[in-house]
């Protein structure tokens, strides 16, 4: 019996988007729920809806088709897409997971920035905390910021939040690293604090404090408890 492509299609994309329906489906393909049930009988999948789901979701019109090759087209960091959840009654936004981790420790010298998953987030919600498409999501490794951070967490960084509020929590690159801490402003030095008070706060002086950046505030923490 010949696989129907249609079928894999729609569980391909319901399985990564959180689209619970075909109903939703069809609705953010901008289509009716007949054009689902022709597409299944002709067992073919129409280019329009490649384009569609490749401009809505961002999804690699390969992996559309097939499952196979990268989820996502290669993007660069910050960028999302929109879509609109029928079920929620909300526009939802993607944010990028970067492949690199925030050090709660030492710091961390995985720094690359491509894109190797996206997350899900309320649009209304995301505009309300910062500028959106400024946002990207990193692991976290490392115990210096427990117990507010812990290993493992997923954080949401506002990139475009730059500006230093003493004792918020910042993604801050020194040199080759990249570390997460909380931030005092002192005269002519910088002071990285962790939460976890086996740590020793780190001082920046002056002539240090050029090498250090400030990547962006930290907006939101997710954790699997294991």
């Amino acid at each position: 019996m010949q696989e129907n492509k249609i079928d894999e299609l729609i569980g391909r994309i319901m399985d990564a988007t959180g689209i619970t329906s075909q109903s939703s489906l069809a609705a953010a393909l901008g289509i009716n729920r007949s054009g689902i049930t022709h597409a299944r009988k002709k067992n073919q999948v129409p280019d329009k809806w490649i384009l569609k789901l490749y401009r809505k979701f961002g999804f690699h019109p390969q992996w559309i088709e097939t499952g196979k090759g990268q989820m996502f087209m290669k993007d660069t960091v910050g960028t999302a897409g929109f879509f609109h959840d029928p079920t929620l009654g909300a526009e939802m936004r993607f944010i990028p997971k970067v492949s690199a981790r925030l050090c709660a420790g030492g710091g961390s010298f995985v720094t690359d920035s491509d894109v190797k998953e996206h997350l899900c987030f309320n649009a209304a919600w995301l505009a309300a905390k910062g500028s959106a498409s400024r946002m990207v999501a990193m692991e976290v490794f490392g115990n210096s910021m427990s117990p507010e951070i812990k290993e493992g967490d997923t954080l949401l960084i506002d990139q475009s939040q730059t500006e230093i509020y003493a004792g918020a929590i910042y993604a801050v690159g020194v040199e080759d690293t990249i570390l997460v801490k909380r931030i005092e402003k002192h005269p002519n030095k910088l002071v990285l604090c962790s939460d976890n008070r086996d740590y020793a706060p780190i001082y920046l002086e002056r002539d240090e404090m050029d090498a250090a950046r400030i990547i962006g505030k930290v907006i939101w923490n997710s954790r699997e408890y294991r």
